[in-house]
């Protein structure tokens, strides 16, 4: 079998289901050094994932320096003192295994997906990535470029590829999560090299982060290890300011025009809503999930199905560490005036506020949540992350057992309570995305 088979058949294997209906066994544990460990043990496939998530994200940079923890995503792959540059992917790829990063406004996450007999490499990989990375001003050079075609790709040149950016950046007035987690490249390109190391030797250290391990792994065994390779780094020893979430509420309805380059207009609402693991935010998930997922929701039956005003519509809440928003949008069909569609999207909303959801509705609410907490266990890589991200942000890895019933506390009133208090004109952002020729258009 030759390595893109091998890899090929790692990547099917994480697609399988490795969730059991029953409960998730995971021991946690914390190193001298202020690493918060996480391991679930499961022999199903041979393949085992190594992650390491760390406590940072675009809202802990520096207002004059923002885009620095999405850079690090990608700089942190360069190498290590000990990994020659560019070769940190080829130990894991030659492995047959996959890796990948991501980062949000609250943390970035790093993993490795790799046969269960490459675990120690992973352990070795990610040691480097937290103890001797190479932050230099080539490494920087170098990541610079790769993180401006990637804003060209995903974002400037992306039809509505500005939406999260410019609701953002209207929403909130004081708190960081206005600028956008790409961040300024005209503030990266100021940063010295003294700048990205201080960020590294603040951020990317063991106590600020969780090493979450999941798949076919012995415990008892994989501690050995990881005290092995983890234990001996040291603590950071730099504070790490807390961010205060102070934002003060909207005071009025805030509406405004955005000329981009698409065909067809779209209208964009942003309600600011309260922080995950609220019981108000499961409320208001589940409101948007009454609006928008499936083909029954009502936002797709009215506009979409019914009128034919739009060609898409949506709905979802950012979860966030602190109070955040969530966005209700629809792409216009032709001739449609963008006044129109947010008027039948109104009416929605308003339907939610002035009566109960019927009986059929509710049911179907929590058949979908169901659904999708056990598709959020469904791989191996999705259980590692899972813990980590319920740790981090909630402080109880055991939500990925018990969150459901926090859903499914929720009551027909919740929901209509939630539509009443969050989802009203004087708490959101309203933007009309329209072409450019549109701006260029006498009067315009």
């Amino acid at each position: 079998m030759n390595l893109l088979q091998v890899s090929l058949l790692v990547t099917s294997f994480l697609g399988l289901s490795c969730f059991a209906q029953g409960k998730i066994e995971f021991t946690e544990y914390d190193l001298d050094n202020g690493l918060h460990v996480i391991l679930h043990e499961d022999h199903t496939t041979p393949i085992v994932t190594v992650s390491v998530m760390y406590h940072v994200g675009s809202k802990n940079e520096n207002p004059d320096r923002t885009g620095f923890a999405h850079f690090f995503e990608h700089l942190l792959f360069e190498g290590s003192e000990n990994i020659p540059r560019g070769k940190f992917s080829e130990y894991v790829e030659n492995a047959g295994g996959v890796l990948n990063a991501n980062t949000s406004n609250d943390r970035t996450f790093y993993f490795e997906n790799l046969p269960s007999n490459m675990l120690e490499m992973g352990l070795w990989l990610e040691s480097e990535r937290m103890l001797h990375a190479k932050v230099d001003i080539t490494g920087v050079e170098t990541q610079r470029e790769v993180v401006k075609e990637e804003k060209r790709q995903r974002i400037d040149n992306q039809p509505y590829g500005t939406v999260v950016q410019e609701v953002m950046k209207r929403a909130y007035t004081v708190h960081p999560y206005k600028w956008p987690v790409i961040g300024s490249m005209e503030h990266l390109d100021a940063a010295q090299e003294a700048d990205y190391i201080d960020f590294y030797k603040k951020y990317y250290v063991p106590n600020n982060a969780i090493l979450s391990i999941a798949g076919d792994l012995d415990i008892e065994k994989a501690k050995v290890l990881i005290q092995a390779y983890f234990g001996p780094i040291p603590k950071g020893s730099k504070d790490i300011p807390a961010v205060d979430d102070k934002e003060l509420p909207l005071k009025g309805e805030i509406r405004d025009t955005v000329y981009d380059n698409i065909q067809l207009p779209a209208v964009i609402q942003a309600y600011r809503i309260p922080a995950n693991g609220t019981d108000d935010y499961y409320a208001v998930s589940m409101l948007a999930q009454l609006m928008s997922q499936g083909e029954s929701s009502r936002l797709q039956k009215k506009c979409v199905n019914e009128s034919q005003t739009a060609m898409f519509v949506g709905a979802f809440p950012f979860a966030l560490e602190h109070s955040g928003v969530t966005l209700s949008f629809g792409i216009c069909t032709n001739e449609t005036d963008p006044k129109d569609l947010e008027n039948e999207i109104d009416k929605e909303f308003e339907k939610a506020q002035l009566e109960l959801i019927s009986d059929r509705e509710f049911e179907k609410l929590k058949n979908q949540i169901e659904n999708d907490f056990a598709s959020s266990s469904s791989s191996i890589m999705g259980i590692a992350e899972s813990l980590a991200d319920y740790k981090m942000y909630l402080g109880d890895a055991n939500l990925i057992n018990t969150e459901i019933d926090r859903y499914l506390k929720v009551t027909k009133e919740d929901i209509q309570s939630v539509a009443n208090k969050y989802f009203v004109k004087d708490n959101r952002v309203v933007l009309y995305y329209l072409p450019i020729e549109e701006s260029e258009e006498p009067g315009k």
